[in-house]
């Protein structure tokens, strides 16, 4: 996969991976809470792995997303041997941190180098799958602190919640604001008004961004 994987293409792998992750996530209608987990860790691997590989060109955070996912892979084996509750917690919070340093490699990489191409854009939609996975993990630890800060959504291993906080994390993101979960804690209004603002304004900086450097690309060869 590495042979395969250049600055040219990468983040078409890393979308897809991301993709993959958010469909496995609706699987939990046809499998066990325990299948669903153990499905869901071996798809967010798998993510790590693509990310890694797709990233190991900027050299600043690679090595930090290395760290992060070794220290992922040693919480997750504790949990499985210890079956501790708890860990869940930590899991949550080393997948935000290592979505969060793939979010800002890549935005590196796309509004700060050089001329745009198909795999940059490409590289815009990961950015925004990024988003939404990162406020999802958002939610599902105000749950695992506060059973009751959604309505809609109850406190659940975050294995069988994932599907229903992603979901409310893009419908939020896109600001279709459908109603059937809303939150009721402040802390959970507070994260939710400010996924709204940073979709909103997702798109008029990241399009804005691509637009302008495609036509400066195009001054230069004109000029």
């Amino acid at each position: 996969m590495g042979n395969k994987i250049s600055e040219k293409n990468n983040f078409y792998y890393l979308t897809l991976a991301l993709i993959i992750l958010l469909i496995s996530s609706s699987f939990q209608q046809v499998l066990t809470s325990g299948l669903l987990d153990l499905l869901l860790q071996f798809v967010t691997v798998l993510n790590f792995i693509v990310c890694l590989v797709s990233l190991r060109f900027d050299k600043k955070w690679y090595r930090f997303l290395i760290a992060l996912f070794v220290c992922w892979l040693v919480v997750a084996v504790g949990r499985q041997l210890m079956g501790i509750k708890q860990i869940d917690v930590v899991m949550l919070l080393l997948t935000f941190t290592f979505f969060l340093g793939t979010f800002a490699s890549i935005f590196r990489q796309i509004l700060m180098t050089g001329s745009i191409d198909t795999n940059k854009v490409i590289g815009s939609l990961a950015l925004f799958l990024l988003l939404g996975l990162m406020w999802a993990i958002l939610y599902l630890l105000i749950l695992e602190f506060s059973s009751d800060a959604f309505t809609g959504m109850t406190q659940l291993p975050w294995g069988d919640n994932f599907s229903n906080a992603a979901y409310f994390s893009f419908v939020t993101l896109t600001t279709l604001g459908y109603g059937d979960i809303s939150p009721v804690s402040p802390v959970a209004q507070v994260v939710v008004y400010l996924e709204a603002i940073v979709g909103v304004f997702y798109m008029a900086i990241v399009v804005a961004s691509l637009v302008g450097a495609s036509q400066s690309n195009q001054d230069k060869d004109n000029g």
